[in-house]
């Protein structure tokens, strides 16, 4: 058994930041990271290598695992806020956290991101224009870097920590046990691994792993939500007024109908629709380019319900699974649907997808989403759809592409305190794995926070 001071598990942006920050403070700790997915370089969707036009499960999935985790092939875009992306102002306190997040964007600026735009919706003529129809726009600084950007990025990371931190990469844990000294790590492949302090951020595919370690040490969870939703997908003109002024607009809007809140995420002006694959589920996602030869002529963003669950049925997750299931099993993967084709009651075909003036930037089974999303949270997106169409009219055309379904899996909350330690002492969980976080800055300045307290221990 090889013995080490620090073992990260998981090379997402948390143990990314947090191998950064480590590599920064030099505080002599032995430190090793544990990564299912593959290195940087080697991370490539076969989609995206023209090999295939249809997600063939790869195990792991490229786009969802890998250094850098699931932000590496996913548009770079890094919001700097407390209003979304997760509770980690709960934890530390608001001027800590934005102190934090403020850190990681001048790492990745001087890492060569200083180029790309920080975008701001304060004092925007949007916020006005969307109050006028009962839209709320959350307040956020936005570095988009773009995915192409962001994977240049994280090479440059990578190269100023792999000599003070060890990587391993394609190697699978199957189980944590303590030791009077600290921890033990198993792998799948049999090797075991010992330290003194565990991290484990291993983001929202390892939501089973990270659920079955809380159980076996008696880790106190609790429940948390599933956002479902479509990904919708329209000319970028419509959108242009939005996005060349605040980029990433997160607007909620309170359907009239249920009272239920629905909100845009991850928004990709001239960009492309992608699939992900979390524990062989396929969902739909997007993301867009920085260089403007990669870019298209489509905007794309998400339409997402939360839906929170209690007694007797509390496994959010799984409620979220089974119903990318079903258009899993309707569809083969994705289904895409004109969004006119949907408000008349009828499923799209290769035929009405041939005529749509949209092109579609993702290879999708046209057809009927209304099979596959439940009615209450269906209505509530076709509300919203009328509803951004007021401040960005075309939105509700019938050639608007609706992709289903997208599921944002949110791991259980686990009980941390402010920094981040379990009850377990030289515990940590951070990240989206800790059910914290939910952004690449939230996440990436938990992993910063973890490693400064844990330098000085060390130092």
């Amino acid at each position: 058994m090889k013995d080490y001071d620090i073992i990260i598990v998981g090379a997402g942006a948390a143990g990314v930041f947090m191998a950064y920050e480590l590599t920064k403070q030099n505080c002599g700790a032995k430190v090793l990271v544990l990564e299912k997915g593959a290195p940087l370089a080697e991370r490539a969707c076969p989609i995206s290598r023209g090999l295939t036009q249809r997600c063939i499960k790869c195990n792991p999935c490229h786009i969802m695992n890998g250094y850098g985790g699931a932000g590496s092939l996913s548009d770079g875009k890094y919001n700097i806020t407390t209003s979304f992306g997760g509770d980690l102002h709960v934890y530390v306190g608001e001027d800590k956290a934005m102190e934090l997040m403020e850190y990681v964007d001048s790492v990745l600026c001087s890492m060569g991101g200083s180029e790309a735009v920080l975008y701001s919706t304060a004092n925007s003529e949007l916020k006005t224009l969307a109050l006028r129809h009962d839209l709320h726009l959350l307040d956020a600084k936005v570095r988009h870097l773009g995915t192409d950007r962001n994977v240049k990025i994280l090479g440059k990371i990578y190269d100023y920590t792999k000599d003070k931190v060890e990587f391993r990469f394609r190697t699978v844990v199957s189980t944590v046990d303590r030791t009077a000294d600290g921890f033990c790590v198993e792998t799948e492949n049999g090797e075991a691994f010992s330290c003194r302090d565990l991290v484990l951020a291993m983001g929202r595919s390892g939501s089973k792993l990270n659920q079955a370690i809380c159980k076996k040490l008696d880790i106190p969870t609790s429940s948390n939500r599933v956002d479902l939703g479509l990904r919708v997908e329209l000319p970028a003109e419509i959108f242009k007024h939005i996005t060349d002024e605040v980029y990433e607009s997160k607007l909620v809007y309170k359907t009239e109908k249920y009272g239920d809140r629905v909100r845009t995420f991850c928004m990709n002006p001239y960009g492309e629709v992608v699939t992900e694959n979390t524990n062989g589920i396929i969902t739909v996602n997007g993301h867009s380019y920085a260089d403007p030869a990669l870019r298209t002529e489509n905007t794309n963003f998400a339409l997402l319900v939360a839906s929170r669950f209690t007694e007797p049925f509390r496994d959010s997750n799984e409620y979220g699974e089974s119903i990318a299931r079903l258009s899993n099993m309707l569809g083969g993967g994705v289904l895409v649907q004109r969004f006119g084709d949907l408000i008349k009651g009828r499923r799209s075909n290769e035929s009405r997808m041939a005529k749509s003036f949209t092109r579609p930037t993702l290879k999708a089974t046209p057809g009927d989403l209304a099979l596959v999303m439940p009615k209450r949270q269906m209505d509530d997106i076709i509300e919203m759809i009328y509803a951004l169409d007021k401040i960005a009219p075309g939105t509700a055309n019938d050639d608007t592409l609706l992709y289903g379904v997208e599921v944002k899996f949110y791991n259980s909350t686990v009980a941390v305190d402010s920094n981040l330690e379990t009850d377990i002492p030289g515990l940590y969980m951070l990240g989206d794995g800790s059910g914290v976080t939910h952004s690449l800055s939230q996440a990436s300045a938990s992993g910063v926070h973890v490693a400064r307290r844990l330098a000085a221990k060390y130092k």
